[in-house]
């Protein structure tokens, strides 16, 4: 009697894509999500169906028919994770390297450093986001004891690359 339901992607792997797979599998820092989904795709070009291969791995039939049709289709890049759903940016490099600048250059008139609401009214940006940019750069006007003027003529270039 025939199978009925939609037909499995047929996954056949190359040698160095066993072997790649393989060695993930095997090796201790690879992330454990990573390792599953090499796993899964190892098993499924044994032959075995998605159901057999989920009971064996503890996973679902969904999830490894997802990895199967990702494998299939981008090869060894499709397990990787993707794009998430999300808003776009809003604020740009330069708004970042500015706020930066700003603050690490001058200081706010009648005050000795800038706060975070100073600084998102003199921007244009809201107090989190210049609080989140100061977090991701280590920056503390607040707590400066020193100097906080770089002399390096790439700084800016250096905190687009971070």
């Amino acid at each position: 009697m025939a199978r009925t339901g939609r037909p499995k992607a047929e996954l056949t792997l190359s040698d160095e894509e066993r072997a790649a797979l393989e060695g993930w599998v095997r090796r201790r820092s690879t992330p454990q999500a990573w390792a599953l989904r090499c796993r899964i795709i190892l098993a499924c070009a044994q032959g075995a169906s998605n159901k057999d291969v989920a009971a064996q791995l503890g996973s679902t039939p969904h999830a490894v028919g997802r990895w199967r049709a990702r494998f299939v289709q981008y090869r060894i890049a499709g397990l990787g994770d993707m794009p998430r759903p999300g808003g776009p940016r809003t604020v740009t490099d330069e708004q970042v390297a500015a706020l930066v600048a700003r603050t690490l250059e001058s200081t706010p008139k009648n005050a000795t450093h800038w706060s975070t609401r100073s600084m998102a009214k003199e921007l244009g940006l809201s107090q989190s986001t210049v609080s989140r940019i100061w977090r991701a750069f280590g920056l503390q006007p607040h707590r400066s004891e020193t100097s906080l003027l770089s002399t390096d003529p790439y700084f800016i270039d250096k905190v687009h690359d971070v």
